[in-house]
């Protein structure tokens, strides 16, 4: 056995069902090894679309996603995705070839510093220089991936490395990282309170079941961050809606009035957070984000299952204030939000990849989710072409049927995937919202530059017919009554749907 076979059989006793990647010369023996087992590989078109694939997977199931690539071409194009799965702290395993050990910091055909470029957007990038260090560290990355998932590891492999057949393997002991030295001052600021508020952030999913008990029990509101949608059913009294700077009234008054914030699983960021207010009890796994006087390092389950909570009394106070968040066009032809919400109602607990641009906002603010998980995108990186490879993954994932909701721009940034769709014949239906223009980069330069519309128009293909190049369905909506026809079938995919929608400005953040 060679440590490339040795690689693969750890993903194969770990559970590794299925990974996304390209091969290529310096990561070959990998493939080798992979060629004999039962993983299922599914081969992207690009490298991108492999990780942002990896990263759908996990985001819709909480499970590691794994993408592997060749050498500096492969790798360097998952930079962007892998950036955008360490933004949001997704589980992601990439491994990457790499040449001989003998040519790291040369000028040889294709080699790059491919470690140093990785550790600025991964948890850990590893650089194993034998077959031994390469067992450990990919034992380490999965263990850390399981149980502490801050965001992707990355391990870079030279081709003698995986060639390697004189190595050890062996079970390592790990270390708990936690830190709850503030568990009493947190207990002490919860029993004091009279107005409590939680915000829940993605680091809370696992334990969704036993908070949602707990504001239920104890009657506590709750706010959560874009990625924490369906923690409390999104439709639920308690669930004062999205907080930060797509806050309602409800919400904003809500964190503007409690007495303590309970703050399990968010980063903190500036989208999240106006400002960070007394009696904030902030709790991650992740000691590099948290923030104020009361930050306990550890997991939200084990934080929750330590802490007493009681019934609170705020819930009828916070009733009386509006909660709607207005919307206007959902009842005009040919508006994107007036799609985007009869897409919605046609598919209410599908899980929903988005990706970035107006319609994201509008999907984010209309989305109802009952459940975690059901909604994907690209958060606080938000780069294009994520949608349609995160859904394939989703549905590799879970089996169920995903939709897309994009855009005509975003689409065209990986749209070679849709031969990715078609081989895997994935159950996703696309719906591209066609405005023939990058729309919120139109709506910055008249709003907020006193410029006409520059470099945004867009001249796009005829995407019902590129559709069928690849072998796959399509279908165009002209108006509301035409896309109204289309929602009434049964739909399956692979299934691109073409909506022509007009240049609409999305409301912007409070």
């Amino acid at each position: 056995m060679n440590v490339a076979s040795g690689i693969v059989d750890i993903l194969e006793k770990e559970d590794i069902l299925d990974v996304f990647g390209i091969p290529g010369e310096q990561i070959m023996p990998l493939y080798r090894a992979l060629s004999e087992s039962s993983i299922n590989h599914i081969l992207t078109r690009h490298e991108q679309a492999a990780a942002n694939a990896a990263d759908g997977y996990a985001r819709a199931t909480g499970r590691i996603g794994v993408c592997i690539t060749t050498a500096s071409p492969g790798a360097l194009n998952t930079v962007m995705p892998i950036a955008t799965a360490f933004k949001d702290n997704i589980p992601v395993l990439i491994l990457t070839g790499d040449n001989e050990l003998k040519h790291r910091g040369s000028d040889h055909f294709q080699t790059t510093p491919q470690t140093e470029i990785f550790q600025h957007i991964t948890q850990a990038s590893y650089n194993p220089l034998n077959g031994t260090e390469a067992m450990y560290m990919l034992r380490a990355a999965i263990y850390e991936l399981k149980n502490f998932p801050k965001g992707p590891i990355h391990i870079n492999l030279s081709k003698d490395v995986l060639l390697e057949e004189d190595f050890d393997d062996f079970d390592l002991c790990y270390l708990c990282e936690d830190d709850m030295s503030n568990l009493d001052s947190a207990q002490e600021l919860i029993d004091k309170s009279q107005k409590p508020l939680l915000i829940l952030g993605a680091g809370a999913i696992e334990s969704f079941r036993e908070i949602r008990s707990i504001a239920e029990e104890y009657r506590i509101p709750v706010t959560t961050t874009f990625h924490a949608k369906g923690i409390v059913a999104d439709d639920s009294p308690l669930n004062l809606g999205l907080c930060g700077v797509r806050s309602n009234e409800r919400a904003k008054y809500a964190f503007e009035n409690a007495d303590c914030i309970i703050a399990l699983g968010i980063k903190a960021s500036e989208r999240t957070l106006p400002y960070v207010p007394d009696n904030f009890i902030h709790v991650n796994i992740n000691g590099d984000v948290l923030i104020g006087s009361c930050p306990i390092q550890a997991k939200v389950g084990d934080f929750i299952a330590k802490i007493r909570f009681r019934h609170v009394m705020w819930m009828d106070e916070l009733a009386r204030i509006d909660d709607a968040y207005h919307l206007e066009g959902l009842d005009d032809d040919l508006k994107p939000q007036a799609a985007i919400k009869r897409i919605l109602e046609r598919f209410p607990d599908n899980i929903i990849a988005s990706d970035a641009g107006s319609h994201t906002t509008w999907t984010t603010l209309l989305k109802i989710s009952r459940k975690p998980r059901r909604l994907l995108f690209s958060g606080a990186m938000a780069p294009m072409g994520y949608g349609l490879p995160a859904a394939i993954g989703a549905n590799v994932a879970t089996g169920e049927q995903i939709l897309v909701i994009n855009g005509d721009g975003d689409f065209q940034m990986n749209l070679q995937e849709l031969a990715t769709l078609k081989n895997e014949n994935c159950d996703v239906i696309v719906f591209i919202l066609n405005n023939s223009e990058y729309g919120i980069i139109r709506q910055w330069e008249e709003s907020f530059y006193d410029m006409k519309p520059y470099q945004v128009e867009l001249n796009n293909p005829d995407f019902v017919k590129l559709a069928s190049s690849y072998g796959i369905d399509g279908v165009r909506a002209d108006n509301l009554d035409d896309l109204e026809m289309i929602l009434e079938k049964n739909l399956t995919g692979p299934l691109v749907v073409e909506v022509i929608v007009q240049s609409e400005d999305i409301p912007l953040p409070r």
